[in-house]
């Protein structure tokens, strides 16, 4: 054998075994290449999967704090309407006639004189000459002194001599109590 032939052979089995290598390399590189695209499939998935999770968690909070804003929105509307019933009630109440006025204030007068049997009456400026009418005119009433016109829109303010106690009969007074008491009535007649 020459050394030609020694050469061939030896280029040959180099030839082969780096046809070998070349396969092996492929062969890896492939696998390699495969997990990788299948660790990218998974990441891909966990990151839609964590997407979504988060899309379906950010639509409920935001739906969520929508909801509080229109209902907190409805709430003040709500009452600032009822506001608006109670200021308008009470010019309404003091817009009327002079004789509901007399009349009322007669029947507040009753009321006190089993409180405070005598002592000083004082009113709204509107309705001082018709408590002083009142007054002069019936003599269960002698016992009481006009003072001077205090603000309210309407009704008596009483204190007994020495001024160690007084009773607020005031349309205001009524009116508080009554509203307080039936607040949640007029809310649902007016709100349903």
């Amino acid at each position: 054998m020459g050394l030609e032939a020694v050469v061939e052979e030896i280029r040959d089995k180099g030839k082969t075994e780096a046809e070998k290598i070349r396969a092996e390399s492929k062969l890896e590189v492939d696998n390699i290449l495969l997990e990788a695209n299948r660790r990218v499939g998974e990441i891909k998935l966990a990151a839609e999967a964590d997407y979504e999770k988060q899309k379906s968690h950010l639509i409920a909070q935001e739906g969520s704090a929508a909801n509080l804003l229109v209902k907190r929105e409805l709430l003040n509307t709500q009452k600032a309407l009822l506001v608006q019933v109670y200021d308008t009630t009470r010019t309404e109440i003091a817009n009327l006639p002079e004789s509901f006025h007399r009349e009322a204030i007669k029947l507040l007068l009753t009321e006190v004189k089993k409180e405070v049997p005598d002592g000083k009456i004082q009113c709204n400026a509107r309705d001082v000459a018709t408590l002083k009418s009142i007054v002069a005119g019936h003599p269960e009433f002698s016992g009481f002194t006009i003072g001077a016109p205090v603000d309210i829109d309407g009704g008596i303010i009483a204190e007994g001599k020495g001024g160690e106690l007084q009773v607020d009969y005031s349309y205001r007074t009524f009116l508080d109590k009554v509203w307080e008491s039936r607040l949640k009535d007029a809310s649902d007649i007016l709100f349903g």
